[in-house]
């Protein structure tokens, strides 16, 4: 017989998730977790959501056979998720569109946002244009450095991108500000948080909002090749771009691989590889694995990536890892930059940073792997808000090594 204790607590994933916050954000998260629940049974809201997506966001997102970067390889083909092709740039847009929705269904008039590689920001920026929403991002001021062509694009949009000089100024540091703010105005403002973590019900609703990636890839997928692919590779910072690919197939026989940043090696500070190297804790309102001292203080972090510099992860990530549903593996900023630039020189296509790590994995696995085998990769971004950041990493490694 079964007990009430046998039972899933509600935002939990096994151990992790939860509601870590203070009392003054309960009712916002409550009213959140019940608009959404809500949303998810209306057919009006998901018939509106299916427009925004064809018609803002682009989707279906392509399905592309990586020919030539799978005959450099050798060994398995290798698909690409080709989310660099939605419009804005990445993934990002995806959520953004259903919980900019969301919060005119809360009657609100206000969104913030946090953005580390400028994605997210400009997702949540376009999405506030489109519906006519104010909208405030928050950015590190070491990552508007690095994507100073996304903070532009932010502002064009009508944004106001608002620096945040505390910490490492990377995402951690911009999700806290974006809590601070929401804390002081959650009555008439809705956090448009980016990726699976936070409290609940953020990281089942971007999850949900993510799952369109997954559900067309599936369909592709047994339309051309013809069968599913033996396994799925797709980056993870907190997550959101892997969430939404592998839960439409995590009861199929596929194999999923879950990629962190593992910068300039395994000594804390140099990594950002939450799963691999961190440790159980609460970080932004939820249980998880987070990067932690010897003190139990949130660690610095570094990747190649400002997408994936993020001492935390999501909650399901946590739980995939504890049931041995996912593996999860890192990938250095050489390795990262190596699949960068072997993908456009094989392809065409310039892939985000965050991406490049996933390709880089697939790149690797599929020398091992026979010519009959498929590697699907999540492709979750495009590369052009790296260019200038790449550009100078070549030009310090030829003049280290001239």
């Amino acid at each position: 017989m079964s007990t009430a204790s046998d039972q899933p607590r509600a935002g939990y994933f096994g151990p992790y998730g939860g509601q870590f916050v203070p009392e003054t954000l309960m009712h916002a998260l409550d009213q959140l977790a019940t608009e959404f629940a809500a949303a998810m049974d209306d057919a009006d809201f998901r018939a509106e959501l299916d427009r925004c997506w064809r018609q803002i966001a682009g989707r279906p997102s392509e399905m592309y056979f990586a020919r030539r970067l799978t005959e450099r390889c050798g060994g398995a083909q290798l698909y690409l998720k080709r989310e660099d092709m939605n419009h804005t740039g990445a993934h990002k847009i995806n959520n953004t569109l259903g919980q900019a929705l969301l919060t005119l269904r809360m009657g609100k008039q206000r969104v913030i946002a946090e953005t580390g590689a400028g994605q997210h920001g400009v997702a949540t920026a376009t999405a506030a244009a489109v519906f006519g929403l104010d909208c405030d991002v928050y950015m590190g001021t070491e990552d508007m450095r690095r994507q100073r062509l996304n903070v532009l694009r932010m502002e064009l949009l009508g944004a106001r991108v608002i620096p945040v000089e505390i910490g490492q100024r990377t995402l951690k540091d911009a999700t806290n500000q974006a809590m601070r703010d929401w804390m002081a105005s959650c009555e008439q403002t809705h956090y448009i948080l980016g990726s699976v973590c936070g409290p609940h019900p953020y990281p089942t609703m971007v999850r949900e909002f993510q799952c369109c990636i997954g559900r067309e890839a599936r369909r592709q997928m047994l339309a051309a090749p013809g069968r599913l692919p033996d396994v799925i590779v797709a980056c993870v910072g907190g997550g959101s771009n892997a969430a939404g690919i592998f839960a439409p197939m995590i009861d199929d026989d596929v194999r999923m691989v879950g990629v962190e940043a593992g910068g300039s090696g395994p000594a804390l500070g140099k990594h950002a590889a939450t799963l691999c190297l961190g440790a159980e804790g609460v970080l932004h309102g939820a249980r998880s694995f987070v990067l932690q001292d010897d003190d139990g203080q949130t660690a610095p972090v570094h990747s190649i990536s400002a997408g994936l510099d993020y001492p935390g992860v999501g909650p399901e990530h946590a739980e995939w890892k504890r049931s041995g549903r996912v593996t999860y593996t890192s990938v250095t900023d050489s390795q990262a930059l190596g699949a960068t630039l072997a993908l456009s020189q094989t392809e065409g296509i310039i892939p985000a940073l965050e991406s490049a790590h996933a390709v880089a994995e697939a790149m690797r696995r599929a020398a091992d792997m026979s010519g009959d085998e498929i590697i699907l990769v999540n492709l979750s971004g495009r590369g052009d808000k790296d260019v200038t950041e790449i550009a100078e990493i070549l030009e310090r490694r030829e003049q280290s090594e001239g």
